[in-house]
């Protein structure tokens, strides 16, 4: 329990993070936390006690999981996994040719998530269903996402130009208007 408690000091003094780190989802969008205070440790516990992974391959598990909506930085996974390799609950086995690390649970971490079950469960489900639901079973197509992303750029690149006049604000408006009103018509 000591170690878990030096776990959550050093979350809360940034360390080591473990939620998104800044820039949010890839393509600029959301500032929000996938997996909220502390919830990445479980996340990569998991995938690691069901294969032991190098940090790169993990990340791009989670962002496979995640329908590619969120990739997690290198800077919020691997002191999470130094940290978790610190706590005990990690082991790291001989670096390869690359200078890669391949890190697998230990006891301590197994037990560690036995006593966890129920909130590293939560935290692979949430997971499962993408960022606010826009992961593979989520239920927001691709295509969907990629076209607000593309909205919110041109909305964005175009009110960081030029102050809009009255008569280019109504029209930007009214274009945002009509979007709008044939949405809710699909």
């Amino acid at each position: 329990m000591r170690d878990f408690r030096r776990f959550e000091r050093c979350t809360r003094r940034g360390e080591h993070g473990d939620g998104l780190s800044g820039g949010g989802m890839r393509g600029g969008g959301g500032s929000g936390r996938v997996f909220g205070h502390g919830g990445l440790r479980f996340v990569l516990l998991q995938l690691i006690a069901d294969k032991p992974s190098h940090g790169y391959e993990l990340i791009k598990a989670i962002e496979e999981r995640l329908g590619g909506s969120y990739s997690p930085s290198p800077g919020t996974v691997y002191p999470t996994l130094t940290l978790l390799e610190e706590l005990g609950y990690l082991s790291v086995d001989e670096a390869d040719a690359g200078g890669r690390k391949r890190y697998s649970i230990t006891e301590a971490g197994q037990g560690f998530l036995a006593e966890n079950r129920v909130t590293a469960d939560a935290m692979l489900a949430r997971m499962n269903g993408g960022v606010d639901g826009a992961g593979p079973r989520g239920g927001r197509p691709p295509q969907v996402m990629r076209a607000v992303e593309n909205l919110k750029l041109a909305m964005r690149m175009r009110l960081s130009r030029e102050p809009l006049t009255p008569a280019q604000a109504s029209a930007f408006a009214a274009v945002l208007d009509a979007a709008a009103q044939q949405l809710e018509q699909i």
